[in-house]
């Protein structure tokens, strides 16, 4: 058990937009493991298996020009293999990267402070001080403000969450708004309980992973 399972005050991760970066990449190359034969579907195979077989039954019962159509018959079902893994990763890792590099990290990530309680994630994002506030203060007068916005997500608003060697990505969904957060894991040195995170992630969601096309940059 961790020596601190619950914060006692929000801890800043100074995320950088390279660290961000190399944040979604790690992801992508995580969740891209799917696009293996592994992600052909059961109805997919036994199409394959048909043709296959239907190929060998002609090259063994049929001579002369008339095998061509059987070869061509086994070279398509290869080629469809190659395209629904290769070529589609290929293709969604272009499109991945053609997305990172026009998007730049969220402003309020810059400053965010994150805090773990029993009931969900502590988002705080400093707030800047009003004028008017300020020159009341210059008057002497003795008013303050909230210094700080501050969000919980539920455990139970957790759609999906993966981890990464140095991340832990958790989406969400509240009050039909969809976001999503990056923990990076080097703030475990600051007292931030990652295995708390984890216990709880768990417990909604049993198995870590994420769709595809859920790997974008946090709104």
């Amino acid at each position: 058990m961790a020596l601190y399972p619950y914060t006692l005050q929000p801890v800043a991760l100074n995320l950088s937009e390279a660290e961000f970066k190399q944040a979604q990449y790690e992801l992508f190359n995580n969740t891209s493991q799917t696009f293996g034969l592994s992600s052909i579907k059961t109805k997919e195979w036994a199409i394959m298996a048909v043709v296959v077989v239907l190929a060998i039954a002609g090259l063994v019962f049929v001579t002369g020009y008339s095998t061509i159509l059987f070869w061509l018959m086994l070279v398509l079902v290869v080629l469809y293999v190659v395209v629904r893994t290769l070529g589609f990763k290929w293709y969604v890792k272009k499109e991945f990267e053609k997305q990172i590099a026009e998007q730049e990290m969220p402003d309020e990530m810059r400053n965010l402070k994150l805090g773990v309680q029993k009931h969900g994630l502590i988002m705080t994002i400093p707030t800047e001080q009003p004028d008017s506030l300020k020159a009341s203060q210059v008057r002497g007068m003795q008013m303050r403000a909230a210094m700080s916005q501050q969000a919980v997500i539920p455990w139970t608003a957790v759609k999906s969450w993966e981890e990464t060697d140095d991340y832990i990505f958790v989406l969400f969904e509240m009050q039909g708004q969809q976001g999503s957060q990056i923990i990076p894991k080097r703030i475990k040195a600051q007292k931030f309980p990652i295995d708390t995170v984890r216990k709880h992630l768990q417990e909604v969601i049993p198995e870590p992973g994420l769709k595809p096309e859920q790997v974008q940059a946090p709104k």
